[in-house]
Parts: C-alpha cells; sequence; structure tokens
C-alpha cells in the first residue's frame, strides 16, 4: 500500500476506470435482477447487454475488459513520459514495466486458484489481470523504446500480423481459416504450450496467443493519453475531445468493415474486436474528460473515483471478503418488509454500498493498492 495518487493523474481517467469497475463489482446485477422481477422490456434489453456472447458478436459486457486494459495505457504517457522528459533512460524504467506485468501474472493466478489450494495440474494460469499485465506490460516497452511513428507501425503489423495467423495458420484436422472454438490457431497452440488448465478445456478467452493483439489494445490508450498530456498550447482541451471522438468514430468505422473478415470476437481478441472496443474506449474517454476536465462538473465523480483508485482491489476483494453476509446483517430485515421487486433491487443496491463503504475506508485513509 502507498499513499495518495501523483497530482498529474486525469480526474476523469480515475473516474472512468472507477465506472467500469463499477459494473463487474455488482452493477450489472441491478439490471438482471430488475429484468427478472419486472418483465420490463428495458431492463430486459440491458440485462442481455451485460451478458457475453457465446462466440463472435460484440455487446456492452464485452467493453468492460478491454477498457481497463485501454486505460491502463492512457496513464503510461503521465506515468513513463515525465520520466522520460526528466532524463531517465528506458532501462532505469524498464524493471518497474516488468515488476508490474508479472506481479498482475501472479495475482492472476492467485485469483484463479487460491494459495495452495489447487494441484498443480489443474492450476488455470490464464487470467484477465495477467492479460492486463502483460499486454500493458509489452505495450509500454514499445512506447518506451520507439518514437510516434514507429509505434503506429507497432499496431497495425499486430492487427494485421494476428489476422493473417489466425486466417491462414493451418490447424491439423481442421485445416486453414476456420474460426470455431473447436479450430483455430490461437487456442491449438495454447493446448499445446500453457500448463494446466484451460478455462474452456479447449480454449482459454485469456490465452497466450490471443495476448498479442491485446497489445494493440494498450497501444490505442498510450495514443489516446499521449494526445490528451500535450501542451493545452498547441491542442486545446476542447480540440483535444473532437479528435478523441473522431478517432473512436474511425475505428468503429474500420471495425465494422473487417468484421465481414475477421468477426468481432471477444474470446480470440480478434483485431476488429481491438478496433471495436478500442473505439467505444475512445469515445468514453472523449466523454468523461470533457465533462470532468474541460467542462469541470466534478462533484458527481466520488463514487466512481472511490472505485477507481483502487480498481485491482475491487476486482479481487469479493473472493476474499463476503460483502453479501455484511449487506444481509444490515438491511436484510428491513428490506424484508417491502414488496418483493423492491427488497430484490434493494439487495443487490445494498451490496453495491457495503462494498463502496469498504473501498471509501480505504479512499479516506490513503490506502491504494499500488503495483
Amino acid at each position: 500500500m502507498k499513499d495518495s495518487p501523483s497530482p498529474q493523474r486525469l480526474l476523469s481517467l480515475d473516474t472512468l476506470r472507477g465506472f467500469d469497475m463499477f459494473w463487474i463489482s455488482g452493477g450489472e446485477e441491478i439490471f438482471a435482477v430488475l429484468a427478472k422481477v419486472t418483465g420490463w422490456s428495458w431492463a430486459i434489453f440491458m440485462a442481455h447487454q451485460f451478458t457475453h456472447p457465446d462466440w463472435n458478436g460484440f455487446r456492452a459486457y464485452d467493453l468492460i475488459f478491454p477498457t481497463f486494459l485501454f486505460m491502463a495505457g492512457v496513464s503510461a504517457p503521465f506515468s513513463l513520459g515525465s520520466r522520460l522528459e526528466k532524463g531517465i533512460p528506458p532501462s532505469e524504467l524498464i524493471r518497474k514495466v516488468i515488476q508490474r506485468g508479472l506481479i498482475l501474472v501472479l495475482l492472476g493466478i492467485i485469483y484463479n486458484n487460491g494459495l495452495f489450494q489447487t494441484e498443480w495440474e489443474n492450476m488455470r494460469y490464464p487470467s484477465v489481470l495477467a492479460r492486463i499485465g502483460l499486454a500493458g506490460m509489452f505495450a509500454q516497452i514499445i512506447y518506451l523504446y520507439t518514437e510516434k511513428r514507429t509505434r503506429w507501425i507497432w499496431f497495425a503489423a499486430i492487427l494485421i500480423g494476428y489476422y493473417l495467423f489466425m486466417k491462414f495458420y493451418p490447424v491439423p484436422g481442421c485445416g486453414a481459416g476456420l474460426l470455431t472454438i473447436e479450430c483455430n490457431p490461437a487456442s491449438y497452440i495454447d493446448k499445446m504450450i500453457i500448463p494446466g488448465r484451460l478455462h474452456l478445456k479447449i480454449h482459454d478467452p485469456e490465452g497466450l496467443v490471443s495476448t498479442i493483439p491485446a497489445i494493440a489494445t494498450g497501444l490505442m490508450g498510450i495514443f489516446a493519453g499521449e494526445l490528451l498530456r500535450t501542451s493545452e498550447e498547441v491542442i486545446s482541451k476542447n480540440n483535444k475531445v473532437v479528435y478523441l471522438v473522431f478517432a473512436g468514430i474511425i475505428s468503429l468505422l474500420v471495425c465494422v468493415v473487417w468484421d465481414y473478415f475477421f468477426p468481432i470476437n471477444k474470446n480470440l481478441w480478434t483485431s476488429s474486436f481491438v478496433l471495436c472496443a478500442g473505439g467505444f474506449s475512445t469515445l468514453l474517454l472523449a466523454l468523461f474528460y470533457w465533462i470532468v476536465d474541460v467542462l469541470n462538473y466534478r462533484k458527481w465523480t466520488l463514487f466512481f473515483v472511490v472505485i477507481g483508485m483502487n480498481s485491482i482491489v475491487i476486482y479481487m476483494i469479493g473472493s476474499y471478503i463476503n460483502f453479501n453476509y455484511t449487506a444481509q446483517a444490515l438491511f436484510g430485515g428491513i428490506l424484508s418488509y417491502f414488496p418483493h421487486t423492491i427488497e430484490a433491487v434493494g439487495e443487490v443496491i445494498a451490496y453495491i454500498m457495503v462494498q463502496w463503504a469498504f473501498m471509501y475506508l480505504l479512499f479516506r485513509n490513503k490506502l491504494f493498492l499500488k503495483v
């Protein structure tokens, strides 16, 4: 645990990070419960959006993971760029970058398997945290050692190279060009090189091969972070918002076209998925930056900032602390007097608020888990 964050941090970025994490820390259950107990069509639609497609396709829930990785990229020009400008060589910074990546891999293994609870052969090594750690690490290494133009070349090479590999690598027994869960190059190679078990036995959505295009997701965040860090004398805040919106729209348009040849698929983290998720992430960043840092509307941000400042804690804490038990003990009795619909929704809100109160305690005491 370390003290409070650097004053150079963007409040809009911490707010967006908290908004992103809110949906996997209980927020999505609000719509699920509303859909179940009311049958309202809009609630059913929203609840459906907070589920993953079986294979190809894209829903709102698919945006949470890549947006977090995207935001890790946005942070890089602020955390690393200022040190580079002070004359600190990349060779001194890379140690911290690699250390952070490997710690996230380790935390992911603990999250999946607990501590000494799972036999080695049954452990799952890929994870959400591992992908954020590895993809973010390589994106930051590219940032440290290359110029802007070269970074764009890396970005294009990763997306096109992954497309060519997935379309033309012949999987034994399947041939080339198949992108089903049973027959695709990423799953085939993951099965050969990853020890332990895969999440879906024949496929892991956070496998090693599909982590390669995730580097491009981190690079998209870095591009956005470089823009936001540019001096206002060069690019005004309003123009930064315009550029982000334009970039997000272009990314989505290219994604729609590429989807015909290389389907949008989170499980395989296809190149079209990178552009789809990256486009929406860029538009979300533009919206939050415009509201929080341009218009300076900040009073509403505290709820999300409390979550965003300890994003790794909020992701992992549910496996170790039973907030539902506390929520039931504090509010279950009162809620039992209300109609079933109100009681069901109230239970979800109680859970969220108890969890948020714990996070606020950490925030108020300036306890932040920094990797």
